[in-house]
């Protein structure tokens, strides 16, 4: 495993995408990143899962986003009130998995979307996975 970035998600998303019930990850950018991410809840200072970004889809239109609420679980009334991005993707996950025990992080300075991770916390994440 070479988890190398962490992707900062807000809550009751992350929960979602543990739960394996959320796969778009909706975003107002493309990624080039792909592979094993690990998943950081926002504001928490803690590492909480993991899961495999695989692809990303867009830009969507609204009629797409109607069609796919049960990928990106934000509810059509939500929806129908305007998309948050001018231009959203969807970063395709796969594999989420929640870590045992939730693995705290040294939060960087103007960090919004993504966390470049140490190898200390990347063991740590390994080994908690390991021991499930």
């Amino acid at each position: 495993m070479n988890i190398l970035r962490g992707l900062l998600i807000k809550s009751p998303w992350i929960e979602k995408i543990l739960q394996g019930r959320k796969t778009w990850e909706i975003r107002g950018s493309n990624t080039n990143i792909r592979g094993e991410i690990a998943l950081i809840r926002s504001g928490s200072g803690l590492v909480v899962g993991t899961c495999e970004l695989v692809d990303v889809i867009g830009t969507l239109t609204l009629s797409e986003m109607r069609r796919n609420v049960g990928m990106h679980c934000i509810p059509l009334n939500d929806l129908e009130r305007g998309l948050y991005y001018e231009k959203p993707y969807a970063w395709v996950l796969k594999n989420a998995k929640p870590l045992k025990r939730p693995i705290p992080y040294k939060h960087p300075s103007g960090a919004i979307i993504w966390v470049k991770l140490p190898d200390s916390t990347r063991k740590l994440i390994l080994s908690t996975k390991e021991t499930e």
